[in-house]
């Protein structure tokens, strides 16, 4: 399980270079720096938003970035995490369910109607994790990329 020294933080500036090489390697791309700082500050900035960041006092362990909104169809507010990402070596550690339970307790704190998550078809493992932390599936989504 966890190792009692890991914490959960909000993110912050100083976490912009290990939040880039986090979603560089989820996506297996090298994504435009510049434009990327712009949206990190953007979104950590933004009082819907919440993102943490799981850490020992060594290095970041992994992170997880939560949007919310109010949606007409649900009469409230819904949360929706954007990008959650552990790094390799401490997968099955319980990291994950840490930042989640954090996520679970802003839900409850702030009233939110529901939690939503998104994984990419390719990611079929995603899908028993998702499972395992109490997320069901509901829904499909389609996109079209320009």
């Amino acid at each position: 399980m966890k190792d009692e020294k890991t914490k959960i933080r909000k993110i912050q500036n100083q976490d912009l270079d290990f939040v880039y090489k986090a979603i560089c390697e989820l996506e297996k791309e090298i994504l435009d720096f510049e434009v990327f700082e712009m949206i990190f500050n953007e979104n950590i900035s933004n009082p819907k938003n919440l993102y943490l960041i799981a850490e020992n006092k060594n290095e970041g362990l992994g992170f997880i970035s939560f949007h919310t909104q109010n949606l007409l169809h649900h009469c409230g507010l819904v949360g929706e995490i954007q990008e959650f990402f552990i790094h390799q070596k401490y997968r099955g550690q319980g990291v994950g369910r840490l930042l989640i339970n954090e996520i679970l307790d802003f839900a409850e704190k702030n009233g939110l109607k529901s939690i939503e998550v998104t994984t990419n078809k390719k990611r079929v493992e995603n899908v028993a994790i998702y499972e395992s932390l109490g997320f069901r599936l509901s829904h499909n989504k389609f996109t079209i990329y320009k």
